[in-house]
């Protein structure tokens, strides 16, 4: 029975057009795992919305500290630019709209403007002379970042093949990684530049964002969703009853909670470093990107490679990743802020990240909810997870002045809710075709 009122004629032409395949192939095996060079283009320029979310937000934590002593900034002033930025709240704004309208009017229509949004934003903060011009900026480029990863990420996930999912969004979360590697090296090598080496910084972002903009124009629209758009009857209240207010629960659990440890990580590490008197600017800002590097590795070695294999594989690298993360934070509740438990730190952190963070979040947003649901249900959960890391944020550099303990016993509980909510209810659509889960659920 077709519960998703998808004619079975349209889904077969969906996947031919998909997949490039021919009648006979797709009626033998629609569910193949081979990549086309057009998937792969499609998740790389869809997957940029990740490079420039990271990006942004690492961007704005290298240059916290420069931005303080420029702009004379008290901590409450700090916190609060971190809380409404891409990071957090402005995130959330353009995550809740964004999502709904990559829903109604399409994938492509709306990640496409948001970047030229978001290039307006990088401007702002790139020339800002004045706390207004900091400010705005910070809070466009979070509304613009928070349009765009909804609607990209269904983009990847509806393109990908039904038995290489996981690779393809995984793979964006080596964008996401990758986006902080080069903003802090170079924030590491314009150090001697004070402010200007910052401002270069988000230039670079700019000049990204652009090329972006101008590449994706030749991508076509999502073929599933023109499909779901044009024949599936689904209400938006469903969102909020049945199998799919369970995927909601699941996920906004897995990643909230993940995300105010990744995000604490990702905005304030250079700032609670050099803060506290444990690394210079420069030291501060290499640890990090380390750790962005370190993820990267363990995503393709581990991630991209095994997480659409089953899913007892799914659940061991969730747990492997989880316990990793707690006990990172784990031990600055007994060892001393010192650079070597940094390094701990960062290495079974963000080793730990790439098993069970925002990679499976990005997979399970993509499986768990119908198409023309997706990026509503997505931009939900992440502008929950944003909103509260604002708030949350608005309170680290306080807390972190008190001493470094009371941020990593909360980040740590934090930490077991996430990972044992993601172990213990992960549902099992390894493998499957969105349909299928669909069907199923239903």
């Amino acid at each position: 029975m077709n519960t998703l009122n998808i004619p079975t004629t349209l889904i077969n032409f969906y996947m031919k057009e998909h997949n490039n395949l021919s009648d006979a192939e797709v009626k033998k095996d629609p569910n193949i795992d081979k990549i086309t060079k057009e998937q792969w283009k499609a998740s790389a320029l869809a997957g940029m919305a990740s490079y420039l979310d990271a990006g942004s937000i690492v961007a704005l934590g290298a240059g916290l500290s420069l931005f303080q002593s420029y702009m004379n900034l008290s901590n409450n002033a700090i916190g609060l630019l971190a809380a409404i930025g891409p990071n957090a709240v402005g995130c959330a704004v353009g995550a809740f709209i964004g999502g709904r309208l990559g829903d109604k009017l399409g994938r492509k229509r709306i990640y496409q403007i948001d970047l030229l949004v978001y290039a307006f934003g990088i401007l702002l903060i790139a020339f800002a002379l004045n706390p207004v011009m900091l400010f705005a900026g910070t809070f466009i480029i979070g509304v613009a970042v928070g349009a765009d990863v909804p609607t990209s990420l269904a983009y990847v996930g509806e393109a990908a093949p039904d038995k290489a999912r996981g690779k393809l969004l995984g793979f964006t979360q080596v964008a996401w990684s990758f986006g902080p590697v080069v903003v802090l090296w170079m924030a590491m090598f314009l150090a001697h530049l004070d402010i200007l080496g910052i401002r270069i910084v988000f230039l670079h972002l700019f000049v990204v964002a652009m090329v972006t903009w101008y590449l994706r124009r030749s991508l076509a629209e999502s073929s599933r969703w023109k499909v779901a758009a044009t024949t599936a009857k689904v209400k938006l209240r469903t969102l909020f009853s049945g199998s799919n207010l369970k995927g909601l629960a699941y996920t906004v659990v897995i990643y909230l909670f993940w995300n105010l440890a990744a995000g604490t990580a990702g905005i304030f590490n250079p700032y609670i470093i050099k803060t506290l008197g444990a690394g210079s600017q420069a030291a501060s800002v290499g640890l990090s990107s380390a750790g962005f590097l370190i993820c990267i590795v363990f995503t393709l070695l581990v991630f991209m490679p095994h997480s659409d294999r089953n899913f007892k594989t799914r659940r061991i690298i969730w747990a492997t990743g989880a316990i990793m993360q707690i006990a990172a934070y784990g031990i600055l509740l007994f060892l001393p802020f010192t650079i070597p438990v940094i390094v701990i730190n960062i290495l079974m952190f963000s080793s730990g990240a790439a098993l069970a963070g925002e990679a499976f979040y990005k997979v399970f947003s993509q499986e768990l909810f119908p198409t023309v649901l997706r990026g509503t249900a997505q931009g939900l959960t992440f502008g929950i997870s944003r909103t509260l890391l604002g708030v949350w944020s608005f309170f680290v550099p306080a807390l972190a002045n008190v001493g470094i303990e009371s941020v990593a016993g909360l980040l740590t509980f934090f930490l077991i809710i996430s990972g044992a909510v993601g172990f213990f209810f992960m549902p099992d659509t390894s493998g499957k075709s969105l349909e299928q889960i669909a069907q199923e659920r239903a």
